[in-house]
């Protein structure tokens, strides 16, 4: 049996890194980015308020007090966006609205809460510093400063920073287009009667949505059954629209194991046994004249998506742009015991958690283990690593476990 690492390994080389394009702003959302963004001006590029209030010269405050207020006569009223030039000198004042330009002469901002507000003479009744309530320019960003690295993930922060660089259009490397597709005579499509024999699809809802959470842009083809020309021809459809196929069921050693009797010669597909638990049964490669990566999992349930998390996680980041690393792991203290077969590396689901004063990381392995068991899924935020050469782990034994990413 292949090593998990190899197996990896040999799916990241069918797979290419991708090329950037040049998106609008909206677009970009959620993608990588694929240049290193400069701020042209300084942010912000003016000497602005930061409240709602009086521009003044702080000198004529020093002596002012609730008991004996400085009032000053106001000479202008600026607002935001207001281009007009305003200058005051000692002894006036102009009322400012928040973002609005500081006039010249001014040295700081006054509250409105600090004044009684008056528009034509202006009480003031506490000193204030120089540079009170004022941004200065450049006092996020200078002109020329760094602000977003190539590789960095594009979220809501990264869009404001971005927007407020000015920037309309920004290279990025696109979501992957992944493909998702099951295989089965048995399969029939949720919200649809049951007959004798039949269970229905969750698969390829599962897959398309964990592929959706690693940043993809996802089509859920749903099934297929066992027919292979009808297998072959879906297949051949799909790649148009796919940067990888991932596919669910079906490369096992059973006689109808259609995805293996249909994909072997096809391409550079080949099929292997990796030395896991749940996942034994893989098949990888590419496919078609654009030699489209597919990547084939097991049908079980519990299969497929520790597959998906282990062996294809690593390719999506790559063809997201990202470095194709696998899931984050930690060390944790093993909360009951653990069984494992030999000669395969067993990833069971568990709790993870942090217990204790000293937040001690915990993982308790979850009862229902086998691969047709789903519904432990939903509580499983970890995957326990037990070593081929491991068969036993006692409770309180420390062991590796991967962290299962989760959507926001």
């Amino acid at each position: 049996m292949k090593s998990v690492e190899q197996h990896i390994a040999d799916i990241l080389a069918v797979v290419a890194d991708p090329r950037p394009v040049e998106v609008d702003l909206l677009r970009a959302h959620g993608t990588v980015l694929a240049e290193t963004v400069s701020s042209p001006v300084s942010l912000p590029n003016f000497d602005n308020s930061s409240m709602d209030g009086y521009a003044v010269v702080a000198a004529d405050l020093e002596t002012a007090s609730p008991d004996t207020p400085v009032v000053l006569p106001v000479v202008a009223d600026i607002a935001a966006g207001d281009a007009s030039p305003v200058a005051i000198r000692p002894g006036l004042c102009a009322r400012i609205m928040t973002g609005a330009p500081l006039p010249m002469g001014a040295d700081a901002v006054v509250p409105v809460e600090w004044t009684d507000g008056d528009v034509v003479r202006a009480a003031f009744g506490r000193p204030v510093r120089v540079g009170d309530s004022i941004r200065r320019a450049g006092g996020d960003v200078e002109a020329g400063t760094v602000v977003l690295r190539s590789g960095a993930r594009i979220g809501s922060g990264e869009m404001g920073v971005l927007a407020a660089v000015g920037r309309r259009t920004v290279s990025v490397f696109p979501r992957p287009r992944v493909v998702v597709l099951s295989t089965g005579e048995e399969l029939v499509e949720p919200g649809r009667p049951l007959g004798p024999g039949q269970i229905w699809e969750s698969n390829s809802f599962m897959v398309a949505a964990a592929a959706r959470d690693a940043g993809c842009d996802v089509h859920r083809h749903g099934f297929v059954g066992d027919d292979p020309a009808a297998v072959l021809d879906v297949l051949e459809g799909l790649l148009v629209r796919a940067d990888l196929i991932i596919t669910t069921g079906g490369v096992s050693m059973g006689a109808h194991d259609v995805v293996k009797e249909v994909l072997t010669g096809q391409g550079t597909v080949e099929f292997t046994q990796v030395a896991m638990q749940p996942g034994k049964p893989q098949g990888f490669g590419v496919i078609g004249p654009d030699r489209t990566p597919i990547v084939t999992l097991p049908g079980n349930p519990v299969s497929a998506f520790v597959s998906f998390q282990v062996l294809v996680l690593p390719a999506l980041r790559r063809l997201r742009g990202l470095p194709p690393t696998s899931l984050e792991g930690v060390r944790a203290r093993l909360a009951a015991p653990a069984t494992s077969p030999g000669g395969r590396r067993s990833f069971l689901r568990g709790v993870l958690e942090t217990t204790g004063p000293d937040r001690e990381a915990t993982v308790t392995p979850l009862t229902r283990q086998q691969s047709h068991q789903l519904s432990a899924l939903t509580t499983t935020n970890a995957l326990i690593v037990v070593p081929e050469d491991v068969t036993e782990l006692p409770a309180g034994a420390t062991v590796e476990v991967l962290v299962l990413p989760r959507p926001a």
